[in-house]
């Protein structure tokens, strides 16, 4: 059997706006974040976040199961659809630091912040996008949502 290897395809860093909570149960949060732009860098991909997407998250006993969709314009003008959805949970000492600012490492075992992002585009330069499977290991970090995209080879 083989093994997957992960291969950095690049950084998604993501800006967003105040958080909008939705509301649902005692047990139960439901918010939506408003996307404003950002940039992705990479060694196989360069170009923008666009402003107007957003990420919808579901906070149940601590866990956050979240939805993200926006679009990233590639250096060469492409357009690409970006849905990534993942997880997060954090430790009240790793959400308390949070609070205050603190960018926390993706690797800090007080938290947990992983996703599956899916890309779409007809882009003959920017194809192989849509035909990979992706992993993303994601952070907060000066304000911007951060994930190291790896495509699975």
């Amino acid at each position: 059997m083989t093994n997957p290897t992960l291969e950095f395809a690049f950084e998604l860093r993501v800006s967003v706006d105040t958080d909008v909570h939705l509301g649902r149960g005692a047990d139960e949060a439901l918010s939506f974040t408003p996307i404003t732009g950002g940039t992705v860098s990479g060694p196989l991909l360069n170009g923008v976040v666009l402003a107007g997407g957003g990420d919808w998250a579901v906070t149940r006993s601590g866990t956050a199961q979240l939805e993200a969709r926006y679009l990233v314009q590639a250096d060469d003008g492409a357009a690409i659809d970006v849905l990534n959805r993942g997880y997060f949970r954090a430790t009240d000492e790793v959400s308390a630091r949070m609070e205050r600012g603190e960018n926390i490492a993706e690797d800090d075992p007080g938290m947990y912040f992983r996703t599956a992002p899916v890309f779409q585009t007809d882009a003959p330069a920017h194809r192989w996008l849509a035909e990979h499977q992706f992993i993303g290991l994601a952070r907060d970090e000066d304000g911007q949502v951060c994930v190291r995209v790896f495509v699975v080879r």
